[in-house]
């Protein structure tokens, strides 16, 4: 017995319907890792976690010395498309390319939220200096303080 799927344009639009509202439940992608200790193992994540120092991470933008030819994935074209275009709005936004993301990922955000990202963007450097500066005493209270303004910036999406 041959089962046989008829693939209609109604179909098609209730599956990309479908994956549009699964995509919409996940996170947002994150370039930030964290670089946690957690019983003794170094654990490496995005979400951030008490005393977690902050890894520097760029993702690979393809591969093109093995093979000889340049192979990107589209999700980097896209990106590049996008690094171009902020590129070329520079003059007139004085943002550069990141600049200009995290400007297009908080336009989506209510302003009062937006407000606790610009605050946020202050803060955790700040209580990332203290952290460095912080007595012994004191360091478990300052660490609080910068795991706390590291959760709610993540939980806004800012």
């Amino acid at each position: 017995m041959h089962i046989r799927l008829l693939i209609t344009p109604a179909l098609i639009c209730t599956a990309m319907v479908a994956l549009h509202g699964y995509a919409q439940k996940l996170p947002p992608a994150s370039r930030t890792v964290f670089k946690c200790q957690e019983a003794g193992k170094t654990v490496y994540s995005d979400a951030p976690c008490m005393g977690a120092q902050v890894i520097d991470v760029e993702p690979t933008r393809g591969l093109n010395k093995s093979s000889g030819r340049v192979q990107i994935g589209a999700d980097v074209q896209h990106e590049q498309h996008r690094e171009m275009i902020a590129e070329a709005l520079r003059p007139l936004t004085g943002l550069d390319a990141k600049q200009l993301a995290v400007q297009g990922r908080r336009h989506k955000l209510n302003l009062d939220d937006q407000k606790e990202c610009r605050r946020l963007d202050g803060d955790i450097p700040a209580a990332h200096q203290d952290e460095k500066k912080a007595t012994q005493s004191d360091l478990k209270d300052v660490q609080m303080k910068l795991y706390q303004l590291r959760k709610r910036f993540q939980a806004l999406g800012c």
